[in-house]
C-alpha cells in the first residue's frame, strides 16, 4: 500500500514539474513577446519578465527534486535519517525563497505601475495569493521537519544504547 502512495505521488511530482517546465518553455516566451507587441512602449520589460520568471521557477524545482527525493527515502524505509532532514530543510528554504521573490515582484508591480493609471489589483491579489500558499508549505515543512528531527535524535539514542 505505501508503494502505491509514494509512486502515485512521485507521478504526480513529475506531472507538475513537466507542466511547469512546458509552461516555462513554450508559454511564458509567448506571453512576453505578445504583450510587447500590444505594448511597445513597454517592450524593453520582457526581457526582465523572463529572466524573473525563470528565476522564480528555479527554487520551485528545486523543491520539487527534493520532494521526489524525500518520496524515494520513503520507499527505502529511510524516512527518519538525516538525509530526510536534509531535503526538508531545503524544501523549507526554498518556499521561503519563493515567498521573497514573490514579494519583490508584488513591490516591483507596484513600484513600475505608479502613475500609469493601470488596474494591478489582480497581480497583487494573485501574489499575495500565491505567497499565502507557499507560507503554508513552509510552516508545513517547517513543523514536518522538526518531528524527523526528533524521531532521529529518538532513533539515535536508541541505537547508542543497544
Amino acid at each position: 500500500m505505501n508503494r502505491w502512495a509514494t509512486f502515485f505521488l512521485k507521478g504526480v511530482i513529475i506531472l507538475i514539474g513537466m507542466v511547469v517546465l512546458g509552461l516555462c518553455i513554450f508559454l511564458l516566451p509567448e506571453i512576453a513577446s505578445r504583450d510587447a507587441e500590444a505594448h511597445p512602449e513597454t517592450a524593453y520589460l520582457q526581457y526582465p519578465f523572463l529572466l524573473a520568471a525563470y528565476l522564480f521557477s528555479t527554487p520551485f524545482f528545486i523543491a520539487l527534486y527534493q520532494a521526489f527525493k524525500l518520496l524515494v527515502y520513503i520507499d527505502k524505509n529511510n524516512a527518519f535519517t538525516e538525509l530526510s532532514l536534509r531535503a526538508l530543510k531545503v524544501i523549507k528554504r526554498c518556499t521561503i525563497t519563493i515567498i521573497a521573490f514573490i514579494g519583490a515582484g508584488i513591490i516591483s508591480v507596484v513600484i513600475l505601475s505608479a502613475g500609469t493609471g493601470e488596474d494591478i489589483t489582480g497581480i497583487i491579489s494573485l501574489g499575495f495569493m500565491l505567497t499565502f500558499a507557499s507560507s503554508i508549505i513552509a510552516t508545513f515543512v517547517g513543523v514536518l521537519q522538526k518531528l524527523v528531527k526528533v524521531v532521529v535524535d529518538i532513533k539515535s539514542e536508541n541505537d547508542l544504547i543497544v
